[in-house]
């Protein structure tokens, strides 16, 4: 388990961006999952503005989102499907069909989150895999409680998430909101993860994401067994660790 505690914001965002840089130095045709959220949008513009300065080859590259809000127009600003476009897909001229995403809308989810994690082995599996860390330990919409051998999937959003996307895209409260998501055995599957979090508001839940068992109730504390996940921190949400 490798644990890297930056400086400061700025640290941290240009860690996390060479990251995601690095690997498709490293591998030109690698398959890359990113994660959208507060921590990573910052991390995502500085990769574009990287290859806006100094471009590198991003022609056979697979990015994928983990997850999509589904029950919204994919043009409403926080569905994933549009944060990743804007944030770093554009800027990096990814072609439609290298950029792989769940549907915010389906008249069979089931089917297409299937022939989601199938595209993914398809195009060899996830070489890179940045993760969020939600404030209860989610991971994607992997809530608590979530089965750790569970695969794509349709489950619940937290109420705080869910009331907001209603009150942004003026959804009524009888249509049913949901996440689709890549499950944690799809997660365990990437070669190499990098989970990032930042800020004080995260200094709970990342201590016990490291420093507590391993238990659905956190679903990130999961990847303590994971062969190759790197935890990348600032100050702040490293300040309830153990070891500081």
């Amino acid at each position: 388990m490798k644990v890297t505690i930056t400086k400061n914001e700025s640290e941290f965002d240009c860690t996390a961006a060479w990251r995601i840089i690095g690997e498709i130095l490293r591998k030109p045709e690698a398959v890359i999952g990113l994660s959208t959220g507060r921590t990573t949008g910052n991390l995502h513009r500085i990769v574009g503005e990287v290859y806006s300065r100094y471009p590198f080859n991003t022609s056979a590259v697979t990015f994928f989102g983990l997850d999509e809000v589904t029950n919204v127009p994919r043009e409403y600003a926080g569905a994933c499907y549009t944060m990743l476009k804007t944030e770093i897909i554009d800027t990096l001229g990814i072609r439609d069909e290298n950029f792989l995403m769940l549907p915010t809308f389906s008249d069979d989810f089931r089917r297409d989150c299937i022939a989601f994690q199938e595209e993914i082995a398809r195009r060899g599996g996830i070489d890179l895999l940045i993760l969020g860390l939600g404030e209860n330990g989610h991971l994607g919409f992997n809530q608590p409680q979530s089965p750790f051998d569970g695969e794509a999937w349709v489950t619940k959003m937290n109420p705080e998430l869910e009331e907001r996307i209603r009150r942004e895209t003026g959804t009524p409260p009888e249509k049913e909101l949901g996440g689709a998501t890549l499950g944690i055995k799809n997660i365990m599957q990437a070669r190499r993860i990098v989970l990032v979090a930042k800020g004080s508001n995260k200094a709970g839940i990342v201590k016990q994401m490291l420093d507590g068992p391993v238990t659905p109730d956190v679903p990130a504390s999961v990847l303590q067994l994971h062969p190759d996940c790197e935890f990348l921190l600032d100050t702040a949400s490293a300040s309830e660790l153990s070891e500081n």
